[in-house]
């Protein structure tokens, strides 16, 4: 019998972590372990999950943290022998900008919504009438019928206003999405919300009884420990260790090579061929580990739901990091950053551009220098693209005036870094959870897995665990 044959198409972090887990996982080979091929179609491995210097010290210029409670990212850190890397983050909280100051968010959020109405009785981040439709929902709950599904922001505005929709809710949510909470599915995005909703009377009671929220599809399991945790050598140090490990257990690595097609073979031991410019590898089965639209076109003509896959949109941000000197920057007194609501003023052109800071050094503490501090700023949404029109060097002085505005002093300027990501983040509207479930049995019916951030939430552990899912399902399909 001919060795089984499994092609990952995409090598960003969930086409590795699928490629890891089809060479054996935690156990490494044996003699049922595939030929397993990676095809990627850029030079670099990992995607989003990637370091630069600067200003002497190696950073993440993509995501920096992982949810520490979920157990995919660092189980998976665990594995590849990388336990004394990790770094718990060394503070907590954060601060909203809100009728023209920085307000420190209080306590007993879940997500962004309320849970106690009385913390945020005095709170100067709401007005009078923000803080009565708190109080109206634990009194006098307005009604609301959710159905299989609504968007975040229909359930917060209907049950706790327009004030904490905006005003927490959207800079929380809609930042960590980098999409909007009126288009947002409670159902995939914040299901805890959705339940909570079903359930009837106070929204914010109902949240406060149900387990801690965190974004995306719930994990049955969680760790305890610190909330979040970083590796020394940089979250983007992750795919390169990755990487080493699959070539070490033979798996063949292809990068700046991209698939052309992806076809049925009528006849012969593989019913699978994956193509190239120059190559045809046979498959017993393929993961595609490819943003949507691109799995679509590649598998698309095959089954009508995996061609609905071109309908999944995505947001693309810029990640702007400063290197500030200490001395003359006015960082807020406690937190991890800074959100910043939509369409907030300033005495700039237009509304800001930023949608939050973050204080690299504050949170990580191997990141720490003497003179400088580290001040990472996020710009970008679904529906804000400003970023692409202007260059690097316009883009950094852009950013620096608004940190300057918001922080009150921020500056001079040390070193700046500035990576777009023009696809970084798939937006889960209205029906994507249907969506997903048909384009999912679509491509079981082919001997076809999908894997991605456009499947089980963004977020690097869901990714990654949407990785090494779709390479369990190939295992047991092939009984390997």
């Amino acid at each position: 019998m001919a060795r089984r044959s499994v092609v990952v198409v995409g090598g960003g972090v969930a086409g590795l972590a699928a490629a890891y887990e089809l060479s054996g996982g935690a156990a490494g080979p044996d003699g049922a372990t595939p030929r397993v091929e990676l095809i990627e179609s850029s030079e670099r491995l990992g995607g989003p999950l990637a370091t630069a210097e600067v200003a002497g010290r190696v950073l993440d210029v993509g995501p920096d943290g992982v949810l520490a409670r979920r157990p995919e990212a660092v189980g998976l850190v665990e594995e590849l022998g990388l336990t004394e890397r990790l770094e718990p983050i060394a503070a907590s909280g954060a601060w909203v900008w809100l009728r023209g100051a920085a307000r420190e968010i209080p306590t007993g959020l879940a997500l962004g919504v309320p849970t106690d109405a009385a913390a945020l009785r005095r709170w100067p981040g709401l007005s009078r009438r923000g803080r009565w439709a708190l109080a109206r929902d634990r009194r006098w709950p307005a009604r609301l019928s959710v159905g299989e599904d609504a968007t975040i922001g229909a359930i917060v505005r209907a049950k706790l206003g327009d004030e904490v929709a905006h005003g927490l809710v959207e800079p929380l949510v809609g930042g960590i999405q980098a999409g909007r909470i009126d288009e947002l599915s409670a159902r995939s995005v914040f299901p805890a919300l959705l339940e909570a909703a079903r359930r009837g009377g106070s929204l914010a009671a109902a949240l406060a009884e149900g387990e801690p929220a965190s974004p995306g599809p719930r994990h049955a399991s969680e760790r305890a420990g610190p909330a979040f945790v970083t590796l020394t050598s940089g979250l983007g140090s992750l795919p390169g260790a990755l990487g080493a490990a699959l070539a070490a257990r033979g798996v063949v690595l292809r990068r700046a090579t991209a698939v052309t097609a992806l076809r049925r073979t009528p006849s012969g031991p593989y019913p699978w061929e994956v193509d190239t410019a120059t190559t045809t590898t046979p498959a017993d089965a393929v993961v595609l580990a490819t943003p949507a639209p691109v799995t679509a076109a590649l598998a698309g003509r095959h089954h009508g739901a995996l061609a609905a896959l071109s309908a999944v949109r995505s947001a693309g941000v810029a990640v702007v990091t400063l290197s500030l000197e200490r001395a003359t920057t006015a960082l807020p007194a406690t937190g991890t950053g800074l959100l910043v609501p939509l369409a907030t003023a300033w005495p700039g052109p237009d509304s800001m551009l930023v949608t939050a800071l973050s204080f690299l050094d504050r949170k990580w503490p191997h990141l720490r220098g003497d003179d400088d501090v580290l001040v990472r700023a996020h710009a970008g949404r679904s529906d804000d693209a400003r970023w692409r029109d202007l260059d690097d060097d316009a883009l950094v002085a852009r950013v620096l005036d608004e940190a300057r505005h918001l922080l009150g002093r921020a500056g001079p300027l040390r070193a700046a870094h500035v990576a777009r990501w023009p696809s970084a983040l798939a937006q889960y509207e209205l029906g994507h959870a249907s969506l997903v479930e048909a384009a999912r049995a679509g491509a079981r019916a082919l001997g076809l897995a999908l894997a991605g951030s456009a499947y089980d939430g963004v977020g690097v552990p869901a990714t990654i665990g949407s990785g090494r899912r779709a390479a369990r399902e190939v295992c047991e399909r092939l009984a390997i």
